[in-house]
């Protein structure tokens, strides 16, 4: 007997970004936001910044979905630039997972910390193997010339983070970018968005 199983669909509803002065100094920072539906749920990892909602809403609506659709969020860490829509998915169970800790089919948490203490990352096995990072990994440029983020809390550990992300994923979602293959360094897009 074969059991059927429908592998997870993960769709970028707005990328994150980031503006520096030409000192380097942080003007503007949005995270991204990233729907994964796995099996019956939806879920939104990170809501970006307050003022994005109207945003977030109509993404959603060229989904098929909207705010109360979504079964689940998780945070990938505490900052106001990742949590500022929380408010809303008031129907919505708000996770805090641990390590390892299976979200829904095919979709579990990794403990990420060195930007801040409570970051992790969401591992989404789809087509192929998606890492949502927040800020443990934020930018292709990270990742291109392997420094932690600029705002970390312990630089061995951002890096040590960024590591397993990168032995981990075959496409990174940044926090403050757009998705990138690991192996080819590059901006793609995401398969089989919705």
């Amino acid at each position: 007997m074969s059991h059927l199983f429908v592998l997870p669909i993960i769709s970028l509803l707005k990328a994150g970004s980031i503006q520096r002065d030409e000192h380097g100094n942080i003007l503007d920072a949005r995270s991204s936001v990233t729907l994964v539906v796995s099996g019956s749920r939806a879920i939104i990892v990170d809501t970006g910044l307050k003022g994005e909602a109207e945003l977030l809403i109509d993404a959603l609506a060229l989904r098929g979905l909207g705010p109360s659709d979504i079964e689940m969020i998780v945070n990938t860490h505490s900052h106001p630039d990742h949590t500022g829509n929380n408010f809303l998915f008031d129907y919505a169970d708000f996770l805090i997972p641990k390590e390892g800790e299976v979200i829904a089919p095919r979709v579990t948490a990794m403990e990420t910390p060195g930007h801040s203490l409570d970051s992790i990352s969401v591992l989404v096995k789809a087509e192929k193997i998606v890492v949502i990072a927040g800020d443990a990994l934020p930018t292709l440029n990270n990742f291109l010339k392997n420094v932690p983020p600029a705002l970390h809390i312990d630089r061995d550990l951002s890096i040590s983070s960024m590591h397993r992300i990168i032995s981990s994923a075959e496409i990174v979602i940044p926090g403050h970018d757009y998705p990138f293959s690991v192996s080819e360094g590059r901006y793609i897009n995401l398969p089989n968005q919705i």
